[in-house]
């Protein structure tokens, strides 16, 4: 069993040059990709992407909660209903850069939320500096979540293990590779390997050795090495633990051996 990248952004412009090639060589290195939605436009540019081993989330980022109306979230349900897109996200909380303020945030989170418990889907989560109102608003669903992925993790243990507690997934990037990220790499060392995922967030957080690149769907196997070593297990394992786990929380059957 190989690897998966389980969050990336391949419809982003900074592949528009050579998109087809990437993707060829990512598929040639991963066993399955995610293709992940910021919001209306780029779930739809996400859509002709998808096919064999070649998954998607729609969903709106706190970034353009501004941007939400009734329309929206139609247009979610509608794209939601393809056999290829397995989950809605990314969605959440972002008090870093507060485009949309936080009340509006909160709304379209929770609409988002609703649609994912109506729909029966996993939800992928986007939190940055604001642990304690996405930790309050996800608790509050957890009963009723098909899944849940803690995208791109940047806090430390505690929250890590608050949200381990709600049966939460939690998905490390190549950000934990670098060499100042003390608290996330403490919060990578409690996560039992039944729960952790690997991704990249391409084209964003490229892992050392290859930091300040644009980063690639397969750059993925350089977060995954530094996590094996971290948690003092061969690398082998950790690649077929992180897979199990993607295939268990998108719900896509594993293939038979």
């Amino acid at each position: 069993m190989g690897l998966v990248d389980t969050h990336c952004h391949l419809q982003s412009e900074r592949f528009a040059g050579d998109r087809d090639a990437v993707l060829q060589a990512t598929l040639e290195k991963l066993d399955w990709i995610v293709v992940i939605g910021d919001d209306i436009p780029s779930s739809e540019e996400a859509l002709p992407l998808l096919g064999p081993r070649v998954y998607g989330v729609v969903g709106m980022h706190p970034y353009y909660a501004k941007d939400c109306d009734d329309a929206t979230y139609d247009r979610l349900r509608e794209m939601a209903a393809r056999p290829e897109v397995i989950a809605l996200g990314e969605m959440g909380l972002d008090y870093f850069n507060e485009y949309s303020p936080r009340d509006v945030q909160a709304v379209a989170f929770r609409k988002q939320l609703d649609l994912a418990c109506e729909l029966d889907m996993p939800i992928v989560i986007h939190n940055r500096e604001a642990d304690e109102d996405c930790y309050a608003i996800l608790a509050e669903y957890a009963p009723r979540l098909a899944g849940c992925i803690m995208h791109c993790f940047g806090s430390g243990p505690d929250y890590a293990e608050k949200f381990l507690d709600l049966g939460f997934y939690i998905s490390f990037a190549g950000n934990v590779t670098f060499k100042k990220a003390v608290d996330l790499q403490e919060a990578a060392k409690i996560v039992p390997l039944d729960r952790l995922l690997v991704e990249t967030d391409a084209p964003f957080l490229a892992p050392v050795p290859l930091r300040g690149k644009r980063c690639e769907p397969h750059f993925v196997s350089h977060t995954a090495d530094f996590l094996a070593d971290l948690k003092g297990v061969d690398r082998e394992r950790l690649a077929r633990e992180t897979t199990s786990n993607a295939h268990r929380v998108y719900r896509i059957p594993q293939p038979t051996p």
